[in-house]
């Protein structure tokens, strides 16, 4: 049977890279066939799921850091969920915010599954509330408007990160087992700084953020940021610390203009280097 190859996330992820799929795919293919590739903040896995179906035989560690594939595994149950709510919510009209009788049956039929001990809170943000919302647990739901947006057909996760070798460490942990070796390439995407991050599971400072720079200094990368890194306290960062060089400087960039709202942009960017 042949793999499926996924350019989007199987499930709802903040923040996965489906818009650099043909460009990450295009810089991928610079690199040895039998590259290592170590996705240091995997996320949402599509960039470990992507290198994997591009280099089949490249060694690709995906460091699920957040869980996600904790979710792939339980996409069964909360297909069953969707199912059981999208029937409560049969003859209602979709896009439309959902009347209180309803709402109290859809909560109803969540709390089962919570006491059950598993819900997958951020997939069912996408279902029920307002674009771009996302609450991670019951109470949470309970406090907001819910609107009928529940997806039509079952989520599928087939062989997304077949063949990939998941991990969950710390990112300096896994720096640290490959830093040295040769024919590594390492995919950064830390949380954007300025930019919401309350689904993933971390809790991090503006050290934190600019500490990441360290891996990239001698190694092969394709790192991800936006426009709204904060430059005046980088540049303080950079003073007090004896960093080699400027990282970027030999780096190509990629710019993708992207909306949240009508009122809300941003740029997303991606630097990469190819093998010397």
């Amino acid at each position: 049977m042949n793999k499926k190859n996924y350019n989007t996330a199987p499930l709802p992820f903040m923040g996965q890279k489906r818009a650099f799929v043909k460009e990450f795919k295009r810089v991928l293919a610079s690199y040895p066939d039998d590259v290592t590739i170590i996705d240091m903040f995997g996320g949402s896995g599509l960039l470990s799921h992507v290198a994997k179906s591009e280099k089949p035989n490249a060694t690709v560690v995906y460091n699920d850091f957040d869980d996600y594939s904790f979710r792939l595994r339980n996409v069964d149950s909360t297909n069953q969920l969707l199912n059981d709510i999208r029937a409560i919510l049969v003859d209602y009209p979709r896009k439309q915010l959902i009347n209180k009788e309803l709402k109290d049956k859809i909560l109803s039929r969540i709390e089962i599954e919570d006491n059950a001990g598993y819900v997958d809170y951020i997939t069912l943000s996408g279902s029920l509330l307002f674009s771009m919302k996302y609450e991670l647990s019951l109470s949470g739901f309970k406090k907001q408007t819910l609107y009928n947006k529940v997806r039509i057909s079952d989520y599928c996760a087939d062989g997304y990160l077949s063949g990939v070798n998941v991990v969950r460490k710390d990112y300096k942990e896994l720096f640290a087992e490959y830093s040295g070796k040769k024919n590594v390439l390492y995919l950064i995407d830390p949380p954007y700084l300025s930019t919401e991050v309350g689904t993933y599971n971390m809790n991090w400072q503006l050290k934190d953020y600019l500490d990441v720079l360290n891996v990239l200094c001698g190694s092969s990368f394709i790192y991800f940021t936006s426009n709204k890194s904060s430059i005046i306290e980088l540049c303080d960062w950079v003073g007090n610390n004896q960093l080699q060089g400027d990282p970027f400087r030999q780096a190509t960039k990629i710019e993708l203009n992207k909306s949240m709202n009508y009122n809300s942009q941003y740029t997303d960017i991606m630097l990469y280097t190819t093998p010397e």
